[in-house]
C-alpha cells in the first residue's frame, strides 16, 4: 500500500491538491481526513468525487484522536485493503504525529506531501506565529508544493520558494496554482524530510460551527463570509462551508484573504459553515443561525 501524508496550515490547499488526485483514482484508494472541529467539511467534498472517504472529527490526530486513528487505520487495512491511501491531518496537525501511528503499524511506503500558502508563508513563517508546528510541516515533507503562485508578484514567490528550501533542502520543491504543480514534479524518495519526534500541536485556536436549518439566498451567506474577512466577528483565519440554499447546494471558502463559493456537486443533508481563528465572537456567531 503506498500512503500519502498531505499536510499544511490552514487554507493552504490541501483538499483541493486530494481533489485533483482524486479524479485521477480508482477504487483501490481511500482517503482519510482530520477535519478540525465539530461540523467535518473535508469528507463530504473529497467522497462527492466517488473515492472512499473516512472522517475523523472533533480533535487533532496529535492529541484526543491518536488512538482513533490508531484504529481506523487497522479497520482501512483489514477491511479495505487499499492499493492507495491518502492522510489529510488537520491544518493544525504536526504530519510527525501521524508518521508515527503510520510507523507503529508497519506502514510503508510513506511519502509526505506539504503545501504552503505563498501569499502568508514567508511572514507567518518570519514572525514565529505559529512556532516550531509551522517548520516540522516543513521539514517532515518529500515534496513541497508553494501553492497559490498566482496570487503573489515574482519576487515574493521566489522568497518564499528560498525559504522553504532553506528550512528543507532535501524536499523536491515546486510552485503550484490552484495545488496543481507548475513544473514536472521529479522522482519524489519517500523519507526525504525529517521524521522529528511529535510533541503535539501548538495552536490555540477557537473553532465554531454552526448548523442552518433553512435555505438561505446566497447573497446571505456572502455577506455573511465579507464579515467574517473583514474582522467583524474577530481574528478569523480559515471558514468554510456547504450550504443548501434557494439557488441549491454551495461550497464556501474564506481563505488567504480570498472568499469563493462555488457550486456543489452533490446535495447536501445538513447545512453548515465552519469557523477558526483567534478571538472568536461566538455569540455574535451564532446568532447568525437565527437569520
Amino acid at each position: 500500500m503506498n500512503t500519502t501524508v498531505v499536510c499544511g496550515i490552514l487554507g493552504a490547499g490541501k483538499t483541493t491538491y486530494l481533489q485533483s488526485i482524486i479524479k485521477k483514482s480508482d477504487a483501490d484508494t481511500v482517503v482519510l481526513v482530520n477535519d478540525f472541529g465539530s461540523a467535518g467539511i473535508d469528507g463530504d467534498i473529497l467522497s462527492a468525487g466517488g473515492i472512499e472517504t473516512i472522517e475523523l472529527k472533533s480533535g487533532c490526530v496529535c492529541c484526543s484522536l491518536r488512538f482513533e486513528l490508531l484504529a481506523t487505520l487497522e479497520t482501512v487495512l483489514q477491511k479495505y485493503k487499499p492499493k492507495f491511501l491518502y492522510i489529510e491531518p488537520s491544518g493544525v496537525a504536526s504530519p510527525s504525529a501521524v508518521l508515527e501511528v503510520l510507523q507503529q503499524l508497519h506502514i510503508a511506503p510513506i511519502t509526505v506531501i506539504g503545501l504552503l500558502d505563498a501569499t502568508a508563508f514567508a511572514e507567518s513563517y518570519e514572525s514565529g506565529q505559529y512556532g516550531w508546528f509551522f517548520k516540522s510541516q516543513v521539514t517532515c515533507s518529500d515534496l513541497i508544493l508553494v501553492n497559490k503562485a498566482d496570487l503573489v508578484d515574482r519576487a515574493k514567490l521566489e522568497y518564499a520558494v528560498s525559504l522553504a528550501a532553506e528550512i528543507n533542502p532535501a524536499a523536491v520543491l515546486v510552485t503550484a496554482i490552484n495545488a496543481v504543480p507548475q513544473q514536472e514534479v521529479s522522482e519524489i524518495r519517500a523519507g526525504l524530510g525529517g521524521r522529528g519526534t511529535s510533541l503535539g500541536h501548538s495552536l490555540d485556536l477557537q473553532t465554531v460551527s454552526i448548523s442552518l436549518d433553512n435555505c438561505p439566498d446566497p447573497g446571505l451567506i456572502e455577506a455573511f463570509f465579507a464579515a467574517l474577512k473583514a474582522g467583524d466577528y474577530g481574528k478569523v483565519m480559515r471558514a468554510k462551508g456547504l450550504v443548501r440554499t434557494t439557488r441549491g447546494p454551495y461550497r464556501y471558502d474564506l481563505a488567504s484573504g480570498q472568499i469563493k463559493a462555488l457550486k456543489f456537486e452533490e446535495q447536501i443533508a445538513d447545512s453548515r459553515i465552519v469557523i477558526i481563528g483567534e478571538d472568536l465572537d461566538e455569540e455574535r456567531i451564532r446568532r447568525f443561525q437565527e437569520f
